[in-house]
């Protein structure tokens, strides 16, 4: 098994057991792009960010995290 593989298979892994934790990075993610982008395109980064949330799991798909 490849270095990728293994870590792909860790990546899933952790995903599974930490759904809270992958929804709090998939947020920040989409902040720092949101901002980065001056917030011209924060309709399809939140698209975008609900979608890994459906596919990887975290919070509910459009819920924002408290501050």
């Amino acid at each position: 098994m490849s270095f990728f593989d293994q870590a792909k298979d860790k990546i899933q892994e952790f995903a599974g057991k930490n759904p809270d934790k992958v929804g709090e990075g998939i947020d920040k993610a989409a902040d720092f792009a949101d901002e980065k982008t001056g917030g011209k395109h924060s309709d399809q980064i939140q698209s975008g960010a609900d979608k890994l949330k459906e596919r990887f799991g975290g919070d509910q798909p459009g819920e924002q995290p408290p501050q």
